[in-house]
C-alpha cells in the first residue's frame, strides 16, 4: 500500500472511531437525560414540580394564598381518585393536610404511580411537600377505598420573590398512571400508603 493510501485508510478509521464514539456518547446521553431532567426539575421547580421538605419553617409568613386540588386517572386504570377539600387558603409557612379519596372500582387488585406538579410554572420551588402518597407506588385491593394524605407548605421565601407578587393562587395536580409491572424478583409486595 503507497503512503497516500496508508494515510487515507487511516484517515477513515479515525473517522469511523470518531463517530462510534460520538454515537456511543449520544446513547449514553439519551439514558441519562431523563433522570437528570428530573434531578433539573426538582432542584429548581421547573414546570411547576414541588419540593420536598423533611419539616416546615420556624416562622410563618404574612401573605395568604389559595390552594386548589386536582385529581385525575389515566386511561386504563380503574380507579377513581378525587380531592376530599377542593380549594383551601394558607398563610406562606403554615403546614396543611388534605386528603384525596381513592377508589379501585376494579376486580381485581391495580398498582398506580401518581405524577405531580404545580401551576403557575413558578410556584414549583416554593411548595414543599412533607408527606405525600405521591413519592410511592400504591396498590389497591379489588373494591378498595382509601383516603390519602398531603402535608405541605408555601414557603415563606416567595413573599420577596417578584415573579410571585401577583400569584393569589396556587393549583396542586396529581394524574395516577397504571404502574409497570416489576420484575419477579422484586416480588409483588404493595408499597406503604403515605
Amino acid at each position: 500500500m503507497s503512503a497516500p493510501q496508508d494515510r487515507r485508510a487511516r484517515g477513515h478509521k479515525a473517522s469511523a472511531f470518531a463517530a462510534v464514539g460520538v454515537a456511543t456518547f449520544m446513547l449514553g446521553l439519551s439514558f441519562a437525560s431523563v433522570p437528570l431532567y428530573r434531578l433539573f426539575c426538582a432542584v429548581t421547580g421547573y414546570g411547576g414540580t414541588t419540593q420536598v421538605a423533611k419539616s416546615a419553617p420556624a416562622e410563618q409568613g404574612a401573605r395568604r394564598i389559595t390552594v386548589r386540588f386536582d385529581g385525575n386517572v389515566a386511561a386504563g386504570l380503574p380507579w377513581r381518585f378525587e380531592p376530599e377539600t377542593r380549594e383551601i387558603v394558607v398563610r406562606t409557612g403554615e403546614t396543611a393536610t388534605i386528603f384525596y379519596k381513592v377508589t379501585n372500582t376494579s376486580d381485581a387488585p391495580a398498582t398506580g404511580m401518581a405524577t405531580y406538579n404545580v401551576s403557575p410554572d413558578q410556584t414549583g420551588s416554593w411548595f414543599n411537600k412533607i408527606a405525600c402518597f405521591c413519592f410511592t407506588e400504591q396498590t389497591l385491593a379489588p373494591r378498595e377505598t382509601a383516603e390519602w394524605p398531603v402535608v405541605f407548605f408555601l414557603d415563606p421565601a416567595l413573599e420577596k420573590d417578584e415573579t410571585m407578587a401577583r400569584v393569589e393562587a396556587v393549583t396542586l395536580s396529581y394524574t395516577f398512571f397504571t404502574a409497570k409491572p416489576r420484575p419477579a424478583s422484586q416480588g409483588a409486595a404493595a408499597q406503604p400508603k403515605t
